[in-house]
């Protein structure tokens, strides 16, 4: 049963076809035939398929998009009906697994008659991968005359980065189910709590919300604060004058929230009472900047030049956010090289961290989209004093 309050699932298709369009218009610009995509993102962005069984990494799935018409899919037999409830009606498919041609004649048999002569994208820049045996992918390569890669990641970019406001919908669901978890917490755990029932509590909590699932949750507790924000549960019991921080990425119909929240265990110290002072107010400085036409890097630094005043000794982490949606993390980075500029309904996170004393980090973070009129919160703002949990 869907939760109360979520927007509808899936998307209309007049969207599937606004976004191959748009596609299409990029890739006649840049003289290309078509894209082939073949990571499960970019093959659900322009057909809809969702599916977990991506997981496995034994069968490839391919997604061309031509320069004129529908995308046509490449796929496992085993996805076929899955296929079919999307609006893509050309699915062409062979008996995975099958690794002595895992659909490599298929595929390019089904490029040649349905591309032009010319060259074909395939996104192979920062943040994407190929998801099929590179010994396949020469193979294809040899099989193609008249068809040669080329890099279209500033399509995919391009296309992704800007959401429509039905992707929108499903972000703002699940981060406005975590932030209600996040904040009936303190009622939920308790000293004395080991960190593996924390994280259970937490994941059980966030489904009794409403989300799909609890894709990416990690964490980590200290005595006065944490030096480790990635790691699983160890097993650690929770103790007075800890420091705790939760940072997950929940899921709603195919679509990520990602943010953290920090609690005091049983009391809190100056120190890291300041801190966390200093980066909810570095967060308040980058929603003052995130607006249409600054950029990423202008985000990151007006965001730095409060934890600098504040006392920083370093942020190890390279960038203070990222774009989000489809993925946990997608472009751009709010960071000092990145001159992304933003538009209308990017959805990004603000998350500023420092280290403010020796092995001790606190880190915060929000999920903002950019609105002409100025930053709209998705998630509900986290409090500016430390919550503590008794």
């Amino acid at each position: 049963m869907t939760a109360a309050g979520a927007p509808p699932r899936g998307f209309a298709v007049d969207e599937f076809r606004e976004r191959t369009a748009r596609a299409q218009r990029l890739m006649a610009s840049r003289g290309l035939a078509g894209l082939l995509l073949l990571t499960e993102p970019e093959v659900r962005y322009f057909s809809g398929f969702l599916t977990q069984f991506w997981q496995s990494p034994t069968r490839p799935w391919f997604l061309i998009v031509p320069a004129a018409g529908d995308p046509v899919a490449v796929i496992p037999a085993i996805g076929a009906e899955a296929m079919s409830r999307t609006w893509v009606r050309d699915i062409r498919t062979w008996p995975a697994p099958t690794p002595d041609d895992e659909g490599i004649s298929l595929l390019s048999d089904t490029i040649r008659e349905i591309l032009a002569p010319g060259p074909v994208g395939l996104p192979m820049g920062p943040e994407t991968s190929l998801r099929m045996p590179l010994n396949d992918f020469k193979k294809l390569g040899r099989t193609l005359d008249g068809h040669d890669f080329v890099d279209a990641g500033e399509i995919v970019r391009t296309l992704r980065m800007v959401k429509s406001e039905a992707e929108i919908d499903k972000v703002r669901f699940a981060c406005q189910a975590v932030s209600g978890v996040f904040e009936r917490l303190p009622e939920l755990l308790h000293s004395g709590m080991a960190d593996s029932d924390v994280f259970r509590t937490f994941k059980i909590a966030c489904l009794e919300a409403g989300v799909d699932d609890v894709s990416y949750l990690v964490g980590g507790a200290g005595p006065g604060g944490y030096s480790d924000i990635i790691s699983p549960p160890s097993g650690r019991v929770l103790q007075d004058g800890d420091v705790l921080i939760l940072d997950t990425g929940c899921m709603f119909d195919g679509y990520f929230c990602d943010f953290d929240r920090n609690y005091a265990i049983g009391r809190i110290d100056d120190e890291a009472r300041r801190a966390h002072d200093v980066v909810w107010r570095a967060t308040e400085a980058g929603l003052q900047v995130a607006r249409p036409g600054a950029r990423a890097c202008d985000v990151w630094r007006a965001m730095q030049d409060v934890l600098t005043a504040g006392g920083a000794l370093g942020n190890d982490v390279g960038r203070m956010g990222h774009g989000l949606g489809m993925q946990l993390t997608e472009w751009p980075s709010n960071m000092g090289s990145d001159e992304t500029v933003l538009e209308d309904r990017m959805i990004l996170t603000l998350e500023p961290g420092m280290t403010f004393a020796p092995g001790r980090v606190m880190v915060h973070e929000e999920d903002i989209v950019i609105r002409e009129h100025g930053p709209e919160l998705l998630t509900r703002r986290a409090p500016n004093e430390m919550p503590v949990i008794g």
